[in-house]
């Protein structure tokens, strides 16, 4: 048995049965919900927990063809519908008429879906899908039903004319009378406005069920017939003319013919729906529980929940990234994060001795512990990382806060020790205890000593727990005594900070100097209160606070190694892939350059044998002889694409201009740029412009603008020093991660150009664009930029654990 009996609302449990009651759709779900309870059968809570996760499964996969509106509740009417003679009324039906549509349907839903995927689920629904004995009733049988409502009732839950032919020859008549009536009585009223007995805003009323014309009372005997009703000032009478007696009195006939026939049909959907009022009540109970158990699952996947691995004869706590839900919803509330822990209690480690600073997350730690395991034994998901084992624990203890009882006349320490002796009495190897600020309330030494000899009897006892503790003489029996363990809160000493990650293996330090000295208090002080500690303590929690700083300094350069070392193998990666891609290029284009000067040296050899055999053969003149070679040396020219030579015809030193035709890499310069010209590179030839590179700047030209001149050596140009691209010191300076954070719109577009240039000429598959979250300008702005490259696949957000929204994922091609 549980202790203490409010176990469920120390632990927040009731929070999550509040969360999860307002997921359910139904009266029926609620109940459900309310009768949530910690169970020690462990083949029941397995059931419970595999009926979510085979519901959780299901919303994923079929969501939108699962019925998940209109759950109503008609369990209060089924007892009075087995009574004879008892009929439902018009209104009645109409949240019949949906209900029992959305159960048909959600059990059809059911009976489609493969019940291999879905074991669970299909135990509870088979017995509505089977004939036979052992049925609880078909629910096709509910279909006709279904069907006869639709017949009765339009959209608007009103009883349609055709729902009997009885009904629809008495509505016929009454509206042909109630038209006649009209007429007349329009004639009457039309005459009255004539004669000045009534003003022309009145208008045909009905008074008393009857249809009447509104007269001034002075008038009221100018026509003859019977006062129904008068104004409440007197000055205003409701006549029914005598010749309309007969009329209004057919009506009124009319309509009771009608209420009774409208009887007779509700009489008999009455008499069809109750024979299977027994079946409903069962049926009406099995939707409740399915939408509790959507509830449940829905709750699970708002909390990123899974269906751990369970074991049910090892009571071990084997946990990865367990979080809180509660505080990592109130953490999302004002854009923080959870810090998840990873927690194992074994059968040689199985009582975990916490040890850490004040408001480090001792607590939360013993609180996540007990919530946890309280969910899973109440059969919901649980918030952990897939590969976590749930075990399975008869009973759980709990001592935390402060249970001081003045009617009893117990104190926070006797409150303790009282729990202790329930704990000592009743805990087994299958108990899971928990305790907070273990033997404290009392004087220090004392606490300490009752502390000691209460864990050393409950380790011998086998159970499991944690406990949280600042004594030292804790954390030393925690390193001698088989079966406990000491864990720490870490705790950043540089920031005198608590980080809220639990350290297992390892006692950690209270750091109540360091707190004292980081709020202010006197130097002197602090001085005198390490003196009164005494040299042996206050060298324990200095070698535990240099062993934290070291551990977190070599945490710090092996993460930082370990990032550099990743950096350095893509970029060895990426080199041998460029280097091979450049060597294989080369060799293809020495191939066809071979190729090419052999078809060049073949044609100009036969092009000289044709020359000079014609020379021969018509023994030509000196004239003729020359005109021939001025035909080879054309052909030279023209067909060996032997240029003109390069000529210098500018007056700038160092600029040498080319006559030949701008290609892709020529170097350019702008014309009519001035004393000192704008050199710069070709990227890109478009129709009659060009986007030439201008330093970390890309433009786009109209090409009569550039001039072609020689690749310059050592030459200045307006925006940046022209040199060579060193490959080998872009990849050594080259990082996965650009971070343009606080950056202006223009510095924007020059950064990132240059940027998306590296990753295109070093081949990197994907890098990271860090600009933060904010207002989302700077996100924006980046990803227009990046739409404009063709070489880039994919643009996306990072995981929302590791930046989310302020980070952006880019895959090149």
């Amino acid at each position: 048995m549980n202790y203490p009996l409010n176990l469920a609302e120390k632990l927040g449990f009731n929070q999550v049965k509040e969360e999860i009651k307002q997921l359910c759709l139904s009266p029926m779900g609620l109940e459900y919900a309310d009768k949530m309870r910690f169970s020690d059968r462990f083949p029941l809570v397995k059931q419970w927990v595999e009926q979510v996760d085979e519901m959780g499964r299901i919303l994923g996969e079929h969501g939108g063809e699962f019925p998940q509106t209109d759950y109503y509740d008609l369990r209060s009417y089924l007892s009075p519908l087995q009574l004879e003679g008892h009929y439902l009324s018009a209104d009645e039906w109409r949240d019949w008429q949906r209900a029992l549509t959305v159960l048909y349907e959600t059990i059809r839903f059911f009976a489609a879906i493969d019940s291999s995927e879905y074991p669970e689920i299909h135990k509870i629904t088979q017995h509505f899908l089977a004939k036979g004995a052992e049925s609880e009733g078909d629910f096709r049988q509910i279909l006709p039903i279904i069907q006869d409502l639709d017949r009765v009732f339009d959209v608007n839950g009103q009883i349609k004319e055709t729902a009997s032919p009885a009904l629809g020859d008495l509505r016929r008549q009454r509206i042909k009378e109630e038209q006649s009536l009209r007429k007349k009585l329009d004639s009457y009223l039309s005459q009255a406005y004539k004669e000045g007995w009534v003003s022309k805003d009145f208008s045909l009323t009905l008074r008393n069920g009857r249809m009447v014309i509104p007269l001034a009372a002075e008038h009221k005997r100018k026509i003859k017939g019977f006062v129904q009703d008068e104004s409440d000032t007197g000055k205003t009478v409701f006549l029914e003319p005598a010749d309309a007696l007969a009329m209004n009195n057919e009506i009124k006939s009319l309509e009771s013919a009608e209420r009774r026939e409208i009887i007779q049909i509700l009489s008999k959907l009455s008499d069809r729906i109750r024979p299977l009022t027994p079946f409903l009540a069962h049926a009406f109970s099995w939707l409740g529980l399915i939408d509790f158990i959507r509830a449940k699952a829905l709750w699970g996947s708002e909390h990123n929940a899974i269906k751990p691995t369970f074991i049910q004869d090892k009571p071990i706590v084997n946990w990865t990234d367990a979080r809180h839900p509660l505080l990592e919803k109130s953490l999302e509330k004002i854009g923080k994060m959870i810090k998840p822990l990873t927690i194992r209690l074994e059968e040689d480690r199985r009582i975990m001795v916490v040890s850490g600073p004040n408001a480090g997350g001792k607590s939360v730690t013993l609180s996540t512990v007990g919530l946890l395991q309280f969910l899973f034994q109440s059969g919901c998901l649980v918030p952990l990382a897939e590969g976590s084992t749930m075990g399975f624990f008869s009973q759980l203890f709990l001592d935390m806060g402060d249970e001081q009882n003045l009617e009893n006349e117990l104190s926070t320490y006797s409150s303790h020790l009282s729990n202790m002796r329930h704990f000592l009495q009743h805990v087994n190897e299958n108990t899971l205890i928990l305790v907070d600020e273990f033997g404290t309330g009392t004087e220090p030494s004392l606490g300490g000593a009752i502390a000691e000899s209460i864990l050393e009897k409950l380790a011998d006892k086998g159970c499991y727990g944690a406990i949280n503790t600042h004594f030292g003489n804790l954390k030393s029996l925690a390193d001698r005594q088989k079966g406990l363990f000491n864990a720490a809160m870490r705790y950043d000493t540089e920031h005198l900070e608590p980080q809220f990650i639990l350290d297992m293996g390892k006692p950690g330090s209270s750091f109540a100097f360091e707190i004292a000295q980081k709020i202010g208090l006197p130097k002197a002080i602090i001085e005198n209160a390490r003196k009164k500690l005494g040299k042996k303590q206050v060298d324990f929690d200095k070698l535990l606070l240099e062993t934290e700083t070291e551990k977190q300094i070599w945490e710090s350069k092996n993460a930082s190694l370990a990032l550099a070392n990743e950096q350095a193998l893509s970029i060895k990666e990426n080199y041998e892939r460029l280097k091979n891609h450049v060597q294989e290029e080369q060799k293809a284009m020495l191939n066809a350059a071979k190729a090419e000067a052999k078809k060049i040296i073949q044609e100009a050899n036969q092009r000289i044998e044709q020359t000079i055999r014609q020379i021969r053969e018509k023994e030509a003149d000196k004239e003729k002889t020359k005109e021939l070679r001025a035909d080879l040396e054309q052909f030279v020219q023209k067909e060996l694409k032997i240029v003109a030579p390069l000529k210098v015809v500018s007056e700038t030193p160092g600029i040498v201009y080319a006559n030949s035709p701008i290609a892709v890499g020529d170097w350019v310069v702008i014309k009519g740029s001035g004393d000192e010209p704008t050199l710069g590179q070709i990227l890109e030839l478009k129709g009659k412009d060009a986007v030439i590179s201008l330093g970390a700047i890309r433009s786009t030209i109209k090409l009569n603008r550039l001039q072609k001149i020689v690749a310059p050596k050592q030459q200045k140009k307006s925006t940046a020093p022209l040199r060579g691209i060193d490959i080998n010191d872009r990849m050594a300076q080259f990082q996965l991660k650009l971070d343009i954070r606080g950056k202006r719109g223009e510095e924007v577009y020059v950064i990132l150009d240059q940027y998306i240039n590296d990753c295109l000429l070093l081949g990197v598959p994907e890098v990271q664009i860090l600009h933060g979250k904010g207002d989302g300008i700077l996100r924006t702005l980046i990803r227009e930029q990046l739409k404009r490259y063709r070489e880039i696949k994919n643009i996306t957000d990072e995981h929302a654990d590791r930046g989310g929204a302020g980070i952006t994922i880019v895959t090149f091609k």
